[in-house]
């Protein structure tokens, strides 16, 4: 195996575990939500508001990645998208 290939896999490896804690967190956040909810307030509402609430954690935190993953590519190979010209 080149290093190249082993530095990869080693990110490759630190990824996933950081995927597996960020959704973990993101379940207990969920939990934490949903037992936190105003009491005078429409369920329907209250469904809506959490969706928003998870939906734009969740998409926050897989921009970061996103970008974490785009500088590292970039630093690795000098090109954002490894392979396409």
């Amino acid at each position: 195996m080149s290093p190249l290939s082993g530095f990869l896999a080693v990110i490759v490896f630190f990824t996933a575990i950081l995927i597996a804690y960020l959704t973990k967190q993101f379940q207990n956040e969920n939990l934490n939500y949903s037992s936190n909810q105003m009491k005078n307030t429409n369920t329907k509402v209250k469904t809506i508001e959490k969706e928003k609430v998870v939906a734009e954690t969740l998409n926050g935190r897989f921009a970061m990645l996103g970008l974490i993953a785009a500088v590292g590519a970039y630093l690795t190979t000098g090109q954002i998208i490894p392979g396409f010209v």
